[in-house]
């Protein structure tokens, strides 16, 4: 399954975790079963403490699958969607 690093930033004026409203529906579309919506496998996610960038490490078929599951958080902020490999795949075709 193609892997991507995902990367999103808000300003602290659009930060939805202290948002009675924003913050559970954040939390609802990190979940297990909210990704699987959009068919992407979340295999790490965390914030950057202070700085409202949020970076994760997940799994889809296909970029457009991962792009349409952060549409929301480009609403709010900077959306970058990467294709990655895992370090072992780098080293074995020898070369990034």
């Amino acid at each position: 399954m193609p892997v991507f690093v995902v990367t999103h930033q808000h300003t602290p004026e659009r930060c939805p975790a202290g948002d009675p409203a924003k913050g559970p529906m954040l939390l609802r579309r990190l979940s297990s079963e909210g990704a699987e919506r959009f068919g992407v496998t979340i295999r790490a996610e965390a914030m950057i403490d202070g700085q409202h960038t949020l970076s994760m490490i997940v799994e889809a078929a296909e970029l457009i699958k991962v792009q349409e599951f952060m549409e929301p958080f480009a609403q709010g902020g900077s959306v970058s969607v990467q294709p990655a490999n895992p370090c072992k795949e780098i080293v074995s075709r020898g070369h990034c």
